[in-house]
């Protein structure tokens, strides 16, 4: 299993870690995020589709559950947002599987809310905020290559 843990001071930081992301998105394209709420997941999710050169507007799609974003190189990136759903049959309600096995980069804020859905093969994001300094500490686990 490969593993990388990154420190983030502010939202400048979070580069490191999303290019590690993306140099991983081939191997696993489905990324599951987790932290409490506030801990920068859509922050660090931002940073990642600003390398990827997403022209879109990128934003936590709370209430949609799905938002697609356009590379540079017309890449589709899906941004899910589970954090509203109260049961799994409704991540099957709009296909997830569509997403998931399409082979495009899938973004997952609230992964636990479905993670018996989450592929065999994904990458895990850990985000845990740090009280004291009020840095990040990012770990970013392959699971399942």
């Amino acid at each position: 299993m490969t593993t990388a843990k990154f420190v983030a001071a502010q939202p400048k930081a979070l580069s490191a870690a999303a290019q590690w992301l993306i140099q991983h998105k081939e191997i696993a394209p489905v990324m599951a995020f987790y932290g409490p709420m506030g801990a920068g997941k859509t922050t660090l999710i931002k940073s990642l589709c600003k390398l990827l050169q997403v022209s879109d507007e990128v934003n936590s799609p709370t209430f949609s559950i799905v938002n697609e974003y356009l590379t540079s190189e017309n890449d589709s990136v899906f941004h899910f947002d589970f954090y509203r759903i109260n049961k799994v049959e409704e991540a099957y309600d709009i296909g997830y599987e569509n997403y998931f096995y399409s082979g495009n980069l899938c973004l997952i804020e609230w992964p636990e809310k479905i993670a018996q859905l989450l592929p065999e093969k994904h990458v895990e994001v850990l985000i845990n905020p740090d009280e004291e300094t009020g840095s990040r500490n990012i770990t970013c686990k392959l699971i399942g290559v």
